[in-house]
């Protein structure tokens, strides 16, 4: 089973400098981030181009993966550690056909478990569902209910990312529920201080589930 998906999961917001994105993004993994995902809906091809090599050689340096957000030829041409495919965003099965059996490769299911059982079919390795929390970034996105985190962990030897609007409030139902990583932004990237904020999600993981396993 694919280990290597769990704690807090950082997107990166959409940034044009680069110099401002690593520092955000250093923050977040000096607070303890486990996985980044490079985003940027906004970027020229060659300034997603330059970011991603940058992110790839940051997150090297803290042995955190990386994963490319939706371009299959962007991850393969900097090494990362795998792709995010969202519901439109191209074929899951095509994408672990290019990337082979080693690289991470995520899909997004919503509030579907059917799209779960296909992207899992299909060769992805960890799936993600929401938005479980009213999001600035996808106001419109669907809402699952928190059950469908329970019902995926039963269903799939895989980890399950929950996504949309989580806050430290919000968590500890989601890692309550049995979810493996929150795929976070605004509540890392807007914070005052992203490295403090990073490092609450990540404490959260840490005690809930030494909780669990004091009570097993």
């Amino acid at each position: 089973m694919n280990t290597l998906i769990a704690g807090l999961y950082a997107i990166t917001p959409d940034l044009a400098d680069t110099g401002d994105l690593l520092r955000q993004v250093r923050a977040a993994l000096t607070g303890g981030t486990r996985v980044v995902q490079y985003r940027n809906k906004t970027a020229s091809p060659a300034l997603r181009r330059e970011q991603a090599q940058a992110l790839q050689q940051l997150c090297a340096e803290f042995t955190v993966p990386l994963i490319i957000n939706d371009h299959l030829d962007l991850a393969l041409a900097v090494d990362a550690a795998g792709l995010h495919l969202g519901g439109e965003d191209g074929d899951i099965a095509a994408a672990r056909a290019r990337l082979g059996p080693h690289k991470l490769l995520g899909a997004s299911c919503y509030d579907r478990i059917e799209l779960a059982q296909r992207a899992v079919a299909a060769g992805a390795d960890h799936i993600a569902f929401g938005s479980f929390f009213a999001s600035t970034v996808k106001p419109g996105a669907v809402r699952p209910p928190l059950d469908l985190i329970t019902r995926a962990k039963k269903q799939f030897r895989l980890p399950v990312v929950a996504i949309g609007g989580i806050t430290p409030h919000h968590a500890p139902q989601l890692i309550t529920a049995g979810v493996d990583a929150v795929a976070v932004i605004s509540a890392v990237f807007t914070a005052p201080d992203v490295a403090a904020a990073a490092r609450e999600f990540q404490a959260l993981f840490e005690s809930l589930h030494e909780k669990k396993s004091k009570a097993l």
